[in-house]
């Protein structure tokens, strides 16, 4: 049974690390997008349902570290959640700069299209920019919200991981107290044991010797009364 649930550790372990990869190529792609808007829009979408997937698999690694027999089992698997999870925020600052940085190109290159277009191509582009960056602001604003929701349940979600740890901590003390109480103990009866062994022996030899005295005596008696002249 337990190398049955270490399997299944190890399996979201490798889930875990495949969607931080594919998180990391998209962001990386989501830097050297030259645009248009929507393709900037595409890529976002993807990036979204990786960290999805990704935070589901990191809360599943979690609930298996609770069901855990052995202490040190548990406590290794939740050190791991807590790793990926930073791994986690780090991809989604990450994701936040890129966007940022890729936005700002796409505008750039728009402005420079307005500034070297014909005078209609000029009105026309304006138009087009200023619902692009109506639309950018709306998106980097939705994306800088969803992230300070994440963080904020990443937070909550170590605060309970390290009250998790301290009870942990404080029970496996409180285990090697009551361990020291028994070797005592377990000491003490060894020598009463052994103490009560050696007063058996003791007593034993002298109703041996106290039977011997008695037959002794008795055998004298005997025979000074059959014959008294011997």
């Amino acid at each position: 049974m337990a190398s049955s649930a270490l399997v299944h550790v190890r399996i979201c372990g490798q889930e875990i690390i495949k969607y931080d990869l594919q998180i990391k190529a998209l962001i990386q792609d989501i830097r050297d997008c030259p645009g248009p808007q929507s393709a900037l829009l595409e890529l976002n979408n993807l990036v979204k349902e990786k960290f999805s997937e990704l935070r589901l698999r990191i809360q599943d690694l979690e609930q298996m570290a609770k069901e855990q027999d052995r202490e040190s089992d548990r406590l290794a698997i939740m050190a791991e959640t807590e790793s990926q999870r930073r791994e986690m925020l780090s991809n989604q600052t990450a994701w936040r700069k890129a966007n940022l940085a890729c936005k700002l190109a796409i505008d750039n290159m728009e402005k420079n299209e307005l500034l070297h277009g014909g005078e209609n191509q000029t009105t026309r582009q304006r138009k087009v920019t200023k619902e692009s960056l109506v639309e950018s602001s709306s998106d980097i604003t939705e994306s800088l919200m969803s992230i300070c929701r994440m963080m904020s349940e990443q937070v909550k979600q170590s605060e309970d991981t390290i009250g998790t740890l301290a009870t942990s901590s404080r029970t496996v003390q409180e285990t090697n107290e009551e361990f020291k109480s028994m070797t005592g103990t377990i000491h003490l009866g060894r020598k009463l044991i052994l103490k009560y062994n050696r007063r058996e022996l003791t007593d034993k030899l002298l109703i041996f010797l106290a039977l011997a005295l008695f037959f002794a005596t008795v055998l004298y008696i005997l025979k000074k009364r059959l014959f008294p002249f011997i």
